[in-house]
């Protein structure tokens, strides 16, 4: 594959462009790559601080009760809006729903493993596991086995 690069001198000239034969995974995980690189949400420490967060840096968003949790690697952010605003606002692929008060980031799972009753449990980069209900396993499976089979 080439790489061509050019240089321009206007922001709105600014941009990518793919060329290809067939419209493979590879060039559809390049695009996403590119449309949603550098997305950011607004989170809350404990003391109340708005610090902007790199959606690419979110394991996953967890609801408990009334509140909305971002985990990164080594930090918890309370998110200010539902789980299901955080879905429709986001809308990448790699973000998926794993259970009903959870979504995860598919780039961060380092391992899958089974549970009982068709559930799965899923280890972070942070070696933390998250289970991911019988309702969403296959499509989490899905989206894994469509990924990068290497990771597992």
């Amino acid at each position: 594959m080439k790489v061509k690069e050019l240089i321009v001198d206007d922001i709105e000239k600014e941009g990518i462009t793919l060329q290809y034969v067939e419209f493979t995974r590879e060039f559809a995980e390049i695009k996403e790559y590119c449309l949603h690189k550098g997305e950011t949400i607004t989170g809350y420490t404990q003391d109340r601080e708005a610090v902007s967060i790199r959606v690419e840096d979110v394991l996953y968003f967890e609801a408990v009760g009334e509140l909305v949790f971002a985990y990164l690697e080594n930090q918890v952010y309370e998110i200010r809006k539902r789980l299901y605003q955080i879905e429709e606002t986001l809308r990448q692929e790699n973000i998926t729903r794993a259970s009903k008060s959870m979504l995860i980031n598919l780039e961060h799972i380092v391992s899958v493993r089974s549970a009982l009753n068709g559930r799965l449990y899923a280890k972070m980069e942070n070696g933390e596991e998250v289970l991911i209900s019988r309702s969403y396993a296959k499509q989490v499976a899905k989206c894994i086995m469509e990924g990068d089979d290497e990771r597992f």
